[in-house]
């Protein structure tokens, strides 16, 4: 066999094995999807550094990510949207980035999960970090990394194995490879967390059909929040510090002319109960929007929203999150909370 023989054997082999695993995994019910990875983040991001006046900036942790669904805002609103929420983290560091270092002066919208906006300011600490680390990466990315991040989005579209996911079902060979168990190494006492949602390139998230609608699948993440609310080594909220620090920041964007709109998204279930003994509304929303005088939205207010039910507790289904993107949507309008779109 000569060498032109050999290189069209290499890569019929490859085209083979690469065209095998990418069935195996699809015939397992994986789907191509976009990864909400620091370089998806950082590319919205981007956009802020030349604001549009139609602009509506989404910041928070994972509820209004999942709770605001994009297109159905725009489509509603008339008014672009940019969703900087960082699932699992507090909103100030983000707000902090748009506040300091940027000219914004258009609206943000925050959605205020309590266990998370009021955890904490030390930057060490996880829900902090977490949303840090994102406004880290977007100031020191690379060419190389925004270039790698230009290619690699065709490719997510297409192709199931593309998937650099850290979540317990993910399918990257690093994933795959931890999962074998030596010796000690996986006995974790935590339960097993899977992905829950799909993303757009928009940063769009999307709770998944199978999270919806099964009730076995959607008790795993269930087990996830139970472990959180479980663990007595959590540092109680840090109330006074979190509203100080939001206070004035809230006050600098506001002076510059900056509409600030705060939204609790809905919650339920035991981790609804859990919220309302450990973090109760008199106690911080209803603080908050006292001493701020924010225009607020709490799905508790809101006949249409108040009884929707999450399947795992802490996020809507796909078809309730169009619902409470409509609802809330409407509402901005008929209470004039939308400057831009009162200019039109």
């Amino acid at each position: 066999m000569n060498l032109k023989q050999s290189a069209t054997m290499a890569i019929l082999l490859a085209l083979i094995g690469l065209i095998s695993w990418e069935l195996y995994w699809r015939s397992n019910g994986y789907y191509p999807t976009i990864e909400d990875n620091d370089a998806l983040w950082a590319a919205q991001r981007k956009r802020v550094d030349t604001p549009n006046p139609n602009d509506v900036i989404f910041i928070g942790s994972s509820r209004i990510h999942f709770d605001i669904q994009l297109d159905k805002w725009n489509l509603y609103t008339g008014l672009s949207s940019i969703m900087l929420a960082q699932p699992g983290s507090s909103p100030l560091p983000i707000f902090q980035d748009l506040v300091e270092n940027t000219e914004f002066n258009g609206t943000i919208i925050v959605g205020v999960t309590p266990g998370l906006f009021f955890s904490t300011t030390y930057p060490e600490a996880r829900p902090w970090k977490w949303a840090q680390s994102k406004v880290d990466y977007f100031y020191k990315q690379t060419y190389a990394q925004k270039f790698n991040h230009l290619l690699s989005i065709p490719l997510q579209e297409q192709f199931v194995f593309i998937n650099e996911s850290e979540m317990d079902d993910a399918i990257n060979l690093k994933s795959l490879v931890n999962k074998f168990k030596i010796g000690n190494r996986n006995d974790s006492k935590d339960p097993p967390f899977f992905e829950f949602s799909d993303y757009t390139i928009e940063r769009n998230s999307r709770m998944t059909i199978k999270c919806a609608t099964d009730t076995a699948f959607a008790n795993t993440i269930k087990k996830v929040w139970s472990v959180f609310m479980l663990d007595t080594t959590l540092p109680p909220p840090d109330k006074n510090s979190t509203t100080k620090f939001f206070l004035e920041q809230a006050k600098k964007f506001e002076a510059r002319g900056g509409n600030l709109i705060l939204v609790r998204c809905p919650s339920s279930g035991i981790l609804r109960d859990g919220e309302q003994m450990g973090l109760p509304r008199e106690r911080f929303w209803d603080s908050l929007i006292s001493v701020g005088n924010f225009k607020s939205y709490h799905f508790e207010d809101i006949y249409e929203t108040k009884n929707l039910d999450c399947p795992e507790w802490s996020h809507l289904s796909g078809p309730d999150a169009d619902l409470f993107t409509e609802v809330l949507a409407n509402l901005l309008i008929e209470d004039k909370a939308l400057p831009n779109l009162n200019t039109n």
